[in-house]
């Protein structure tokens, strides 16, 4: 098995100390992320992954390992296309916060405004009000479909964005809304399709679609030339794998994990609806390029205020019931206490993932921005293995 990781070269004419002392801890970095790397692919548990790791603005490491297509023996590479999934979701909030910062559209903005027929009730009949500020920061009352018996989501036919190739947007919205709120907006957190309705709203101010808005605001100013919501070479898109006993088993049309269902199907068919929540397709590299972006500070595609108020919590405790530490802005989760979460990131860390195998992470403090993207699921998002990336990167990389 292939143990090679691209390493930072410094460039001519740095500083000699600099230079070894950046090329040293490359080296560990190296060792300690690719033993996690090669440890997930033996066992069978990882089928392929590409992890990038950037420190201080510079990309310490590299690595494309395993295979995109295990049965027809082609190799991952640096430039593999995945199933983003829910790494959508930081990217269409950025373009939310676009419109809103030229005056488009407001985080006190009725959902009714844009959507006049999505007006999901309460249990006791009333519809309170819905509004941006709880779509981005999913307490707008929500959920996703679950295991739960009865599930009222699943009896209605919701899709998640994974599945169901050729659902309108407007049939699921008018699934969702049938469906009753599980709390009264901004009184409680709950991981939802709010992502989507948020989708829907921003084609509907930009007048024309949700990609088009994507590419015009976020994607295109950046020259993450491969991230859109129809795969565009289908020769590099990866394929898609699922947790099995005793390795990962490759994914049929449809497959259930768990709660989720997913139709790898759905990235070529242009008739779905563009899931805000899950829809898009892209690159390791292409992501990084949107972390980097925030980091420092958002230009071209947002001003740094912007940013800074995305990037602090907005749900004061309510996330805390799920995950002790753990808050949420508009963008992503924040971390808001380590000790508590039992991380080693320092505190306003952004992190979330992606259900076809993807997690990433950006601590700010540290000046670390790492995405690791896999093409297996669940084990690359909620499984062991991202954990495992990320310790390793703390545990060797002198940070401070």
């Amino acid at each position: 098995m292939a143990r090679c990781g691209a390493l930072w070269q410094p460039t001519v004419g740095s500083d000699a100390k600099a230079v070894r002392a950046s090329t040293a801890a490359a080296a560990v970095v190296q060792q300690a992320v690719g033993a996690v790397i090669d440890e997930a692919l033996e066992a069978g548990r990882v089928v392929g992954a590409v992890v990038l790791v950037h420190h201080q603005g510079e990309p310490l490491y590299a690595r494309a390992a395993g295979h995109a297509d295990r049965e027809a023996g082609i190799s991952m590479t640096l430039d593999t296309v995945f199933r983003w999934a829910s790494l959508t979701k930081p990217v269409v909030a950025a373009t939310a916060l676009a419109l809103m910062e030229r005056g488009w559209l407001d985080l006190d903005d009725p959902v009714t405004r844009f959507l006049p027929d999505f007006q999901p009730r309460l249990p006791d009949g009333s519809a309170p009000t819905i509004t941006v500020r709880h779509l981005l920061t999913h307490t707008a009352g929500l959920a996703y479909p679950s295991l739960a018996p009865d599930d009222p989501y699943v009896a209605a036919g919701v899709s998640q964005g994974l599945d169901q190739p050729g659902m309108s947007m407007l049939e699921n919205l008018r699934r969702i809304a049938s469906v009753p709120l599980c709390f009264r907006p901004g009184t409680a957190w709950r991981y939802s399709m709010a992502t989507d309705i948020l989708g829907a709203i921003i084609a509907i101010v930009r007048g024309r679609s949700l990609a088009d808005a994507v590419a015009t605001y976020v994607t295109a100013p950046l020259g993450m030339l491969d991230s859109a919501f129809v795969v565009q070479e289908p020769a590099r898109l990866a394929v898609p794998y699922a947790d099995g006993d005793p390795r990962a088993v490759r994914m049929g049309e449809p497959h259930r994990v768990e709660e989720l269902v997913f139709s790898p199907a759905r990235a070529f068919d242009e008739r779905s609806f563009q899931s805000g929540g899950g829809g898009m397709v892209g690159t390791a590299a292409d992501f990084m390029t949107f972390l980097e972006t925030l980091r420092t500070g958002g230009a071209p595609i947002l001003t740094r205020k912007t940013v800074e108020l995305a990037s602090r919590n907005q749900v004061g405790s309510l996330r805390e019931q799920e995950e002790p530490g753990w808050g949420f802005g508009f963008l992503s989760g924040v971390l808001t206490d380590p000790q508590r979460a039992g991380s080693p990131a320092g505190a306003g860390t952004l992190s979330w993932g992606g259900v076809y195998g993807h997690s990433w992470f950006q601590d700010p403090a540290a000046e670390l921005s790492v995405v690791g993207l896999t093409n297996t699921a669940l084990e690359g998002c909620k499984g062991s293995f991202p954990a495992e990336v990320q310790a390793s990167i703390y545990a060797s990389l002198p940070l401070g």
